[in-house]
């Protein structure tokens, strides 16, 4: 499969759109509108983009805290995303939910759930569900490397082995959970990719910043697992340029290596996807600048949706709750 030029485009704009959103929402979050914790997608981009690219509007999605860039690539609604975070009646969780809690069921973003590794089971359970409805859809799983030290985990992996269930488990592998680096919680000859071998399923580690090889071996995954219904985990190694949680960067904190922060800034998957473009002459300023002006529009207009949008009725406390 080659990419052409209009894809090659696409996959450049989806990402820059997810950063210049995220961007925005970081630097409005002084003025306390937003109220709820936010977990930038900022630095993994690439990885929902070049996932995303590839799937149905049909096809589900379930994904954890860190859930923007997923919500985003996959079409959620940029006005509900934006509103949701400022806690209005407009949002695509009635503004009760916040950032943690995105969901769009037209496109098939079924949940956002902070709980960590907790959306692992519930991907499982939705592929479960397609299986016995006969419906031939990929459901995909989005999770970070502190997910696979969860029970749940091992428990989902092994069900939809058994089961022969048609999902990709998606680790976007950043190292670190908070400020614990990888090697700090896990033996350093555990592999995830190993665990979902020896659970029988197939695998593959691959580079989280590489947008291009993202989204072709996500075709031949998706390929593979609708040909014979079988389970998939990919795991890419990647990088988010801010704090765990909050709109700023900590890195005065030291728990990770200026070196090591140098070396993965310099990675960055959207200024290096940009440099390729611009050399192989499938993207130059004025088109730049076109694109830049149009997202830049898109998200003042989301923005000014969301703050002129009403707060919640209290009614709505008691109402679309489930236990």
């Amino acid at each position: 499969m080659k990419i052409d030029k209009l894809k090659k485009i696409k996959l450049f704009y989806e990402m820059l759109r997810i950063r210049k959103i995220d961007s925005k929402i970081s630097e409005v979050y002084s003025e306390q509108q937003i109220r709820c914790p936010v977990h930038l997608s900022l630095g993994q981009e690439a990885v929902a983009v070049g996932i995303c690219q590839n799937l149905e509007n049909e096809e589900k999605i379930v994904t954890a805290h860190r859930s923007h860039a997923h919500y985003l690539a996959k079409g959620g609604s940029l006005k509900k995303f934006i509103a949701e975070l400022y806690g209005k009646e407009t949002g695509c969780a009635k503004g009760v939910g916040g950032s943690m809690h995105l969901m769009d069921i037209k496109s098939g973003i079924m949940a956002a759930v902070p709980i960590v590794g907790s959306t692992i089971p519930i991907g499982t359970g939705i592929a479960w569900f397609n299986k016995l409805k006969r419906i031939n859809n990929v459901v995909v799983i989005f999770f970070g490397d502190g997910a696979t030290e969860e029970g749940v985990f091992f428990e989902s992996l092994d069900f939809a082995s058994l089961h022969n269930l048609p999902i990709i488990f998606v680790c976007e592998n950043n190292e670190y959970s908070v400020y614990s680096h990888i090697s700090k919680r896990q033996y350093n000859k555990r592999k995830i990719t190993q665990i979902a071998k020896s659970i029988g399923i197939n695998s593959k580690k691959i580079y989280g910043n590489d947008i291009e090889n993202i989204f072709l071996t996500t075709n031949k995954i998706k390929k593979i697992i609708k040909k014979k219904s079988r389970p998939f985990l990919l795991e890419l190694e990647t990088f988010r340029t801010h704090e765990h949680c909050g709109p700023n960067y900590d890195d005065h904190l030291n728990y990770r290596d200026k070196r090591y922060l140098k070396k993965w800034k310099k990675k960055c998957p959207i200024q290096n996807y940009k440099n390729y473009l611009f050399k192989n002459k499938y993207l130059n300023e004025k088109k730049l600048l076109s694109i830049e002006k149009k997202l830049d529009q898109e998200i003042i207009n989301a923005f000014n949706f969301a703050k002129k949008s009403n707060f919640p009725k209290k009614r709505i406390l008691k109402n679309l709750l489930y236990a």
